[in-house]
């Protein structure tokens, strides 16, 4: 089995910063691909942004350039510092992650979500 444990959400006045933390444990061989997605009230989830093993990193066109996700291989963490945020930007934040499992299976975990709620 694999966890994935989320921290760093909370309310926050537009135009703050929040930084997301997502620890992945377990039984985990290699991580490929660790990213961040949201689901904002009466919205589909969409991906935020995410990161692969060798650090190359994509982003929803919304956040570039307010947000950086970034990564600690060694940890099996991954982070989503968030700044200027908007209103439009509070929603649950999901970490996820894309693995291969010690028995080389392929797994993808999703994290129980994290609340941003961001006030005007």
């Amino acid at each position: 089995q694999v966890q994935l444990a989320e921290s760093g959400g909370g309310l926050v006045q537009a135009g703050g910063s929040l930084r997301l933390s997502c620890a992945a444990s377990g039984n985990i061989f290699t991580i490929i691909a660790m990213g961040w997605y949201r689901q904002g009230p009466g919205k589909q989830r969409e991906l935020v942004a995410a990161i692969t093993s060798g650090g190359s990193t994509s982003y929803a066109d919304s956040v570039k350039g307010r947000f950086t996700i970034s990564r600690d291989n060694a940890k099996n963490t991954v982070y989503l510092q968030m700044n200027s945020l908007k209103p439009e930007d509070t929603a649950v934040y999901y970490c996820n992650v894309d693995l291969w499992t010690v028995v080389h299976s392929r797994h993808n975990a999703w994290g129980q979500g994290t609340q941003v709620t961001v006030s005007s």
